[in-house]
């Protein structure tokens, strides 16, 4: 990036300004200043690039799995080559501290890697009928995927979509979150400069009210995939109904870390916290209700309140710091608005709750907050924060756990800390999430399917399940007699 310099759409294998000529300025959340200018696409640009897909699919999506795959192993290693100034743009852009950052890129370039070697070892089957004859089935590319990415996890989110999508033979039109764009742009040049046809992956960053609907209505585009909240999910499958189009939604989440009394409560204080104060909150697995037996209460909020405060609240840039800003001072508002509600409600601070003070005040930092006394009926408890604010709920028995973790309209993560193997599958089976780590914080890899139940969401990505999304199941019958 050069000061004074405007970040171009990707189309067709280029920067280019958008149609209108507007723009607008991407802001750095650890100090609130401006970090870069970007074009703001509007409806003309994404007629544009769903043009521009549409061109590249004729050879892209008729490649052979094998030769997509070998482009996509080149991709993954021009990633691999570039991942610290990737890792700053995230970085600088979202104000993810510079370890988180650089750990996202080795997820991506494992992403990329293995879609790269999936792709030729996903297809169809040949099934016994009664009649004379074979039946076969191909799996067969969408053609072109609108995506719609977040700003918490720009790249690594949008490469969870992107990665599949190309590798299946698909190509791609993204609408990154206008806040965070920076990342996405880059990543698509290299994605050019690793072979991939120019075309097969265009950014147009702008609103979601022109550049989403527009993208969502496109009869040319054959899928949507959107991460966001489950509101905007919502809306989005209403509009894509209107041409059928299939539709992934990776949506919100309030997610249960379950804690028996019988569990490690050191290593649960020790560990828990980093699941919800992460990245400042900004996930939507952070497990933000702490459900846990009232007989071990006392002990672990002492452990999790204290390193909660321990946690290193400071610049992104800097290498020892484990938590950075909010992405803005809206959404920093949002969670003292949360924070007020619980503390209205009965709830009481017992980490945190504050801004911190000197060098970070002209940033959107705020401290990770633990409330106590918290019921499961609290707005704290019910809505998705999306900040550093955990609940802590108590429980009397495994039943009670249960019901608590399930009143709620999500299902996406969680988890569940015990020593007893039995409960483990009991309480695991019980819970209606679509992922869940046991006696771990880890729940998300690239070889396992990811998507959550009830309201957070419609579809898988990651895993072999991300591939059945991107493409078309296809059943021909050739007769013999």
């Amino acid at each position: 990036m050069s000061v004074g310099t405007v970040e171009g759409l990707v189309i067709g294998g280029e920067r280019i300004t958008a149609a209108e000529g507007r723009t607008f300025d991407v802001v750095n959340p650890a100090s609130a200043t401006t970090l870069a200018t970007v074009a703001e696409g509007g409806v003309e640009d994404v007629n544009r690039a769903v043009a521009a897909a549409l061109r590249a699919y004729e050879s892209w999506g008729a490649l052979s799995p094998v030769t997509r795959g070998r482009r996509m192993h080149r991709f993954a290693a021009l990633v691999e080559e570039r991942a610290e100034e990737l890792a700053l743009l995230e970085c600088r852009n979202v104000g993810m501290p510079i370890s988180d950052a650089r750990g996202q890129l080795g997820m991506i370039v494992d992403v990329i890697r293995y879609y790269a070697g999936a792709v030729d070892k996903f297809f169809g089957h040949t099934i016994p009928v009664e009649r004379d004859g074979i039946a076969l089935t191909f799996r067969e590319p969408i053609g072109v995927v609108g995506l719609i990415t977040p700003w918490n996890f720009p790249l690594n989110i949008a490469n969870w979509k992107i990665a599949p999508a190309l590798a299946a033979g698909n190509t791609v039109v993204l609408k990154p979150a206008s806040l965070t764009p920076l990342s996405v742009l880059r990543y698509a040049e290299l994605a050019v400069e690793a072979g991939i046809p120019e075309g097969a992956l265009n950014v147009v960053p702008g609103p979601g009210g022109t550049v989403g609907a527009a993208l969502v209505e496109h009869p040319d585009v054959g899928k949507i995939g959107f991460t966001g909240s489950t509101e905007v999910g919502a809306g989005i499958a209403r509009q894509a109904a209107a041409t059928i189009k299939r539709v992934t939604l990776e949506l919100g989440g309030k997610s249960a870390c379950i804690v028996f009394a019988d569990a490690d409560l050191e290593k649960v204080g020790r560990m828990a916290p980093y699941a919800v104060f992460e990245n400042c909150g900004q996930d939507c697995c952070a497990r933000s209700r702490l459900i846990v037996e009232e007989s071990a209460k006392d002990e672990l909020l002492e452990r999790y309140a204290a390193t909660a405060s321990g946690l290193r609240v400071g610049m992104p840039e800097d290498d020892s710091t484990e938590i950075g800003p909010l992405i803005s001072a809206a959404q920093r508002e949002t969670v003292e608005g949360y924070v007020r509600s619980g503390l209205d409600e009965g709830a009481t601070v017992v980490a945190g709750g504050e801004r911190p003070a000197g060098e970070l005040e002209a940033g959107f930092f705020y401290r990770p907050t633990v409330l106590d006394g918290v019921t499961n009926d609290m707005r704290v408890a019910r809505e998705e924060i999306f900040g550093p604010v955990v609940s802590v709920i108590t429980f009397r028995d495994e039943a009670e756990a249960i019901r608590i973790a399930n009143d709620t309209p999500y299902g996406l993560s969680g988890s569940l800390w015990t020593r007893d193997g039995a409960r483990q599958l009991r309480v695991a089976r019980a819970m209606r999430t679509g992922v869940l780590g046991v006696n771990s914080n880890s729940s998300v890899f690239p070889q396992t399917p990811f998507g959550g139940y009830k309201q957070s969401g419609v579809g898988k990505e990651l895993g072999m399940h991300a591939l059945e999304h991107s493409t078309e199941l296809k059943s021909v019958f050739i007769s013999t007699e």
